[in-house]
């Protein structure tokens, strides 16, 4: 069955239609599918209004105030998007949590926000129970409920607390906002924090109108495919804002290549936000299996999070048409989007950023001429941010004009078009997921037979990057199969699965400058021939 939404009347001068916000158009159109959930179940705008604004009425029961953090930790569903909407409705700050963390990096993650309640799909809030200690005193379980007997002891269950509520609107609206966490070569997580006045919600959900505009969207007009975590900002931000212009959403618990090709065409769907490593994988099914999907429902197909192989996106405008829209962002903010059209005029581009908005510097702060090499600077403008806890590393990033970076180098051609050359030296981006090498580096050097370690991302045809260490023993010994996966067992018994090495190999010594710094791309090259 198709879904469609309805669309109100809108200006015929071109000027976009406004957002209007979930929470108005549970009264404006409360029959209209809003979410259909990874199990097959639907929700329309005017259930999910209820929902959220009972869920709101009692976390502000429970005692939560403008500025308080509340952790989610759960797998995409339905329930993700009742607590961040509940949430931003009365003004808490919501911390998406990697639902692949170990108990003690999630912890580490709840307790650096402050969060004063924490949400978990329910088979989540039992891993977490080692840490259960350093948790805050709101737990609530997502599903796994039975009869009113709680899946998890020691967390109270989340039907219950949203029965609890009112459903009419909170007194007291207020926008609240949702604060990702990333990595730096630290290897510790840091949340990137913007500040919201205290305004309504709906002026700041219209905020991000002009940037969704550029794409095509317009309200009313969608069904979007969420097939990525939604912990992660790309996927929740493109489908939390959709939901708010009133598309609907069809939401996948994980990426699966021919589900998703089903999916369009069951589901008559417009738009999907995917990154590289699905990319490969939607071309490499058998050609029948894309012959028997019709996908001519598609009108925006979203990549990024990687860098996106050219060939592989060529192959992509052939089979899908000129509906495959690229941008460099990171969770700090966006440097620039490139049109279809563009990517078959400019092969290898990640677009033609508006002048003065995105800038590219050498190491003194001085800007670099056309065809050379910089570290790529971005305008955040109102959406200034900062890192949770970490003025200096806030004060590297951002600097006084407003212009930010995340480390990414690239160099724009004379006609103005940006063209990415690395993504941050350290960074590995494997699967669209950021990996961190002195995190591993650092789980590494504490097995006793580790002197010195590197860790570094080898090309992967489906994954983008592999990641890969390069271990210094301390004996001077060679290695061996059964200490490479010794060392894995180490790895994964306090890093998230997609953090440890899929690669070992062994080195009688590391190469490191004079002053100690490792020579991370010579060990590329040589491993890479």
């Amino acid at each position: 069955m198709t879904v469609s939404s309805a669309e109100p009347g809108s200006p015929d001068d071109g000027t976009p239609t406004p957002m209007p916000g979930t929470y108005a158009l549970a009264a404006q159109q409360p029959g209209t599918w809003a979410i259909i959930g990874p199990h097959g179940e639907r929700v329309t705008f005017g259930e999910l209004g209820q929902t959220v604004n009972r869920l709101a009425n009692a976390l502000v029961s429970l005692g939560l105030k403008p500025g308080d953090a509340v952790a989610t930790m759960q797998r995409n569903g339905l329930s993700h998007f009742e607590v961040i909407l509940a949430c931003t409705q009365v003004g808490l700050v919501v911390v998406p949590v990697n639902t692949h963390l170990t108990p003690a990096e999630a912890s580490y993650i709840i307790g650096d926000s402050g969060a004063r309640a924490v949400f978990a799909t329910h088979d989540l809030a039992a891993l977490l129970a080692p840490v259960r200690d350093s948790l805050p005193e709101h737990l609530f379980s997502v599903g796994g409920e039975n009869e009113g007997v709680l899946a998890v002891p020691g967390w109270a269950g989340y039907a219950a607390l949203v029965a609890s509520g009112s459903p009419e609107p909170p007194a007291q609206r207020v926008a609240g906002m949702v604060m990702p966490y990333t990595s730096g070569t630290s290897g510790r997580p840091k949340g990137v924090r913007r500040t919201i006045p205290p305004v309504d919600p709906e002026l700041v959900i219209n905020g991000l109108l002009p940037f969704l505009t550029r794409f095509g969207f317009r309200a009313y007009k969608g069904v979007h495919l969420v097939c990525a975590p939604l912990y992660h900002s790309a996927p929740l931000t493109f489908s939390l804002n959709l939901l708010h212009m009133g598309h609907t959403l069809v939401v996948h618990e994980r990426f699966d290549a021919a589900a998703v090709l089903a999916a369009i065409g069951e589901h008559g769907i417009t738009s999907t936000q995917i990154v590289p490593t699905h990319v490969h994988r939607l071309l490499g099914l058998p050609p029948e299996v894309k012959a028997a999907h019709d996908t001519s429902s598609l009108e925006i197909v979203l990549v990024a999070g990687a860098p996106f192989p050219v060939h592989e996106k060529q192959a992509l405008l052939d089979w899908l048409g000129p509906v495959v829209w690229e941008y460099l962002a990171a969770t700090e903010g966006v440097s620039s989007i490139v049109s279809p059209q563009e990517a078959i005029e400019h092969p290898g581009t990640v677009g033609r950023p508006v002048p003065g908005m995105v800038v590219l510097l050498d190491d003194d702060g001085n800007e670099v001429p056309a065809g050379e090499a910089g570290t790529i600077w971005f305008q955040t403008g109102l959406a200034r941010f900062e890192y949770h806890g970490d003025p200096e590393k806030t004060e590297k990033a951002v600097r006084q004009d407003g212009l930010a970076t995340v480390g990414d180098i690239g160099r724009l051609d004379a006609d103005g078009y940006l063209y990415l050359l690395d993504r941050r030296s350290d960074l590995i981006i494997s699967g669209g997921v950021n990996v961190y090498p002195a995190e591993v580096e650092q789980r590494l050097l504490t097995h006793p037979r580790v002197a010195d370690a590197a860790v570094i991302g080898l090309p992967d045809p489906d994954w983008g990057a592999r990641v890969t260490a390069i271990v210094e023993l301390r004996d001077g010994s060679q290695g061996s199969d059964e200490l490479a996966a010794e060392l894995d067992r180490h790895c994964k018994a306090e890093l998230a699965a997609q953090k440890c090495p899929r690669r070992y190999e062994f080195r009688a010594e590391l190469p490191r400058t004079p002053t100690g710094k490792l020579l991370r791309r010579t060990l590329r090259e040589e491993l890479i021939g």
